[in-house]
Parts: C-alpha cells; sequence; structure tokens
C-alpha cells in the first residue's frame, strides 16, 4: 500500500486515466477518492457512477444526459454525470459491466471529451478526469468479446492494483484499530479488542477483504457478544477450509441430481454476492440481475439467505 501512495503522489497533479483493480472490497473507492483529493482538481466535484447498479437502457441517459422528449418520460433536459463532474473528478465503478454499445461511445467520449445527450445534435465539452475500477478479470473479458480492447488501452493509462487483504495482513491490526476508534465514537461505546481476538483476526482469510473486516468490528463494538459471534466466524471459515482440503466421497446421487444442486449452490452464491456487494438493497440487487422484484425475494427465501444483521452465529 505504501507503494500505492507513491503512485497516487506521482500521478495526482495530472489528468492521467487511471484503471484501479481488485477484488470486491479492497478499498477500490477509497484509492480514487484519495488520487481526487491529492490532486489540483479537488476543489471540484468527484462523481462516483456505479456501472453495475444502473439498468443497461438507462446508463446513456445516467453518463452523458438526455434532452426533453428524447424518449418517453424525459419531460425536461437532464445533465448527465459527465456534466456534473466538470473541472472535476468521475469516477466510474464497475466499468466492465458496461454494455458493448456504450462502452464504444465513452472511447469517443475519451478522445476528446465532447458528447451530445441522449436525442441531442449539440454537442457538450466537459473538463473532468476520469477514473475506472473493476474487479473482473478485463483480459479475459476481451478474449470473450465482452470487453473492447481499444477502450481497455484508452482506460489504462496508469493501472494500479491493490491486493487482497490476505496478502497484507500486517495491515490488519492497524485497520482494525482505526474502524474501532471510529465505531466506538460513532456508538458511544469503549470496546477494546483483546489479544485473542487480534490473532484471529490476523488468521481469518479475509474473502471480504478490508469491508469483511469493517463489518466484524462494527459487530463486535455494537454486539454484547460480538467476540463470540466472530470466534464462531472463524471457526466456520477454518472447518470450511479443512472440509475442502479432504477428498470428496464417491457420488451416491444421479448426474441429474448433481447437476440441479450444482446449480442451485451456483445459483445462491451468486444471488449472495450481489446483495453483500449492494449492502442488502433488494431493489439495486433485481436491477443487476435482471428479475422482478417478487421474484428477487422468492429466490432469497429458496436459497436461505439472510441479511448480516439478522444472521445468527
Amino acid at each position: 500500500m505504501r507503494a500505492i501512495r507513491t503512485v497516487i503522489e506521482n500521478i495526482a497533479d495530472t489528468d492521467a486515466t487511471v484503471l484501479i483493480r481488485g477484488e470486491s472490497g479492497v478499498g477500490k473507492d477509497l484509492v480514487a477518492r484519495a488520487i481526487h483529493a491529492a490532486s489540483a482538481r479537488r476543489g471540484g466535484p468527484f462523481v462516483k457512477v456505479n456501472c453495475a447498479a444502473i439498468p443497461p437502457g438507462l446508463l446513456e441517459s445516467e453518463l452523458f444526459g438526455h434532452e426533453k422528449g428524447a424518449f418517453t418520460g424525459a419531460h425536461r433536459r437532464k445533465p448527465g454525470q459527465f456534466e456534473y463532474a466538470n473541472k472535476g473528478t468521475i469516477y466510474l465503478d464497475e466499468i466492465a459491466e458496461l454494455p458493448l454499445a456504450l462502452q464504444a461511445k465513452l472511447l469517443h467520449v475519451l478522445q476528446d471529451f465532447r458528447f451530445a445527450r441522449v436525442g441531442g445534435n449539440a454537442l457538450v465539452d466537459v473538463d473532468t478526469r476520469v477514473i475506472a475500477a473493476t474487479n473482473r478479470d478485463l483480459e479475459l473479458a476481451m478474449t470473450r468479446g465482452e470487453f473492447r480492447e481499444d477502450l481497455y488501452y484508452r482506460l489504462n493509462v496508469v493501472e494500479i492494483h491493490i491486493p487482497p487483504l490476505r496478502e497484507r495482513k500486517e495491515e490488519i491490526p492497524l485497520l482494525a484499530a482505526w474502524f474501532l476508534s471510529r465505531f466506538n465514537e460513532q456508538y458511544g461505546r469503549s470496546k477494546q479488542l483483546s489479544p485473542e481476538t487480534m490473532a484471529r483476526l490476523m488468521e481469518h482469510s479475509w474473502s471480504g477483504n478490508v469491508r469483511e473486516l469493517e463489518n466484524v468490528i462494527r459487530r463486535l463494538v455494537v454486539l454484547t457478544d460480538g467476540e463470540q459471534a466472530f470466534e464462531a466466524l472463524v471457526a466456520r471459515d477454518r472447518n470450511g477450509r479443512a472440509a475442502a482440503s479432504r477428498p470428496a466421497p464417491f457420488a451416491t446421487e444421479s448426474l441429474r441430481e448433481i447437476a440441479r444442486h450444482g446449480a442451485r449452490q451456483a445459483e445462491r452464491k451468486a444471488l449472495g454476492e450481489v446483495l453483500e456487494q449492494v449492502q442488502w438493497n433488494r431493489a439495486e440487487a433485481s436491477r443487476i440481475l435482471r428479475v422482478s422484484y417478487k421474484t428477487l425475494l422468492n429466490k432469497i427465501s429458496e436459497c436461505e439467505l439472510t441479511p448480516p444483521s439478522r444472521r445468527r452465529f
């Protein structure tokens, strides 16, 4: 992370486009905001657009705005996020989720920072810095034809890769102490971390990275039995890894049953990941997964998924 800080300091006073890569929860947003805060544009707006959270049909209007009458419901002219980010920074999170057609338009915008609103002909000029982020393998997406190679090279002027928390565990004590101080102040508590709890924090695999650590410390602060709950989580994680290392038993199910079971597990995993990503905002999750709100609620019930605040350890 010191190396990343050095990169931020070196590029902050430039307008170079930055591509931030790393797993979900590693702190890509924090790095993007740090670049903006250290730049000459810090007095201007910082506009974040989550490309995965906006329905594909609305993304172009969200990014570039629309004119009155451009489509049903467009009762007035609406500026896009690029216009709102004028003289500042626009942060395109989950950039790999952009549809191919919109990737082409974004490529042209990045060439001269000029575009037309949806339904309009007049060109709009903006002065903004672009920072993009993704947790996907863009090289693989390019080979599959899901991401434009020319857009990749246009975005990837400076690449910052943020390693997962499991690869920088020496930072856990500092991060835990910072979150502990913050939540103690926020909730009027005076919780402390015992040496045993700190040892378990260092032992945990942190598949959810810094975001998971933040949520764990929050639970430790707000729950009277927070440390016991975390111990149970570590035990489950340890048992899960041990079970994964044991050889699988011979199959006793039919091939069709195995396939059906595998599909259910994959569906449950994908649904859980999306819900965690949007912090259990079900309306947003239904838009991302392109299912009705009622279908989403049925799937959550079928998969027996529960929000973090209702889980029993």
